[in-house]
């Protein structure tokens, strides 16, 4: 797929001017160009291509090439800001052959160098996201288990009531056989009675069920009332 160009800035009106070669490490000073005779006035375009970012001077009628500046990184060796002026920066120019020199760059307005910085900000930053979200798409979370791989959980089970089912352990003195626990919740048997106190058997009693029975059976008939005779037939003589 081919890869479009962009333009993020354009300004009509820049000034190149031909500079001294540095002589400490504390940067470049404007003051120190010739200010007051460019070397050059033109158009400068900011064009970005995928991730090439090129700063692009042409003549402002024609449009013919003059110089451009690849910026890899912003701020660095490409593209320095001047330590006395907001509005002037030294630019490393290069060929197709890649040879670079370098010159000064200067804008009539604060503004136009404050649209510059902005858009370099801008599209390194884009291009860190960009990476960014490449490398976490390629970081995928994998959580298949890999041959060999096993996993172990604790499962901790309850019962009805409220407590914990645990493993049955064995007790007993070492090298002894072990006993189980009784179950939680299990009523213990009382233990069988000793020979000497298994109560005897005694002689059956009688049963008074129906002895009660007939005393009372008796006892009714010996109370009932003898009949009497009337007076009348007391006298009389049975033949």
């Amino acid at each position: 797929m081919d890869t479009y160009e962009s333009v993020l800035l354009v300004k009509n009106e820049v000034f190149v001017f031909k500079i001294p070669p540095r002589t400490t490490n504390r940067g470049y000073r404007a003051a120190d160009w010739n200010l007051q005779e460019p070397q050059w006035t033109g158009r400068m375009r900011l064009v970005s291509k995928g991730d090439e970012l090129i700063m692009k001077l042409e003549d402002k009628v024609s449009g013919e090439l003059f110089a451009k500046c690849p910026i890899d990184k912003y701020p660095g060796v490409a593209l320095e800001s001047v330590t006395d002026s907001s509005r002037y920066f030294v630019v490393r120019i290069q060929d197709d052959n890649g040879r670079s020199a370098y010159i000064g760059l200067g804008f009539g307005d604060r503004s136009d160098s404050f649209d510059l910085n902005v858009a370099l900000q801008d599209h390194f930053k884009y291009l860190r996201k960009e990476q960014e979200t490449e490398d976490g798409s390629q970081q995928q979370l994998d959580l298949s288990f890999k041959e060999g791989e096993t996993i172990k959980i604790n499962m901790k089970i309850t019962k009805k009531d409220g407590g914990d089912v645990s493993r049955p352990r064995r007790t007993g003195g070492a090298g002894g056989v072990g006993l189980l626990p009784p179950p939680p919740g299990a009523s213990k048997l009382p233990p069988p009675p000793s020979p000497q106190h298994v109560p005897t058997p005694s002689a059956t009693a009688p049963s008074t069920e129906w002895g009660d029975f007939n005393s009372a059976g008796t006892a009714s008939q010996n109370q009932q009332p003898k009949p009497t005779t009337p007076a009348n037939q007391q006298n009389w003589v049975q033949f």
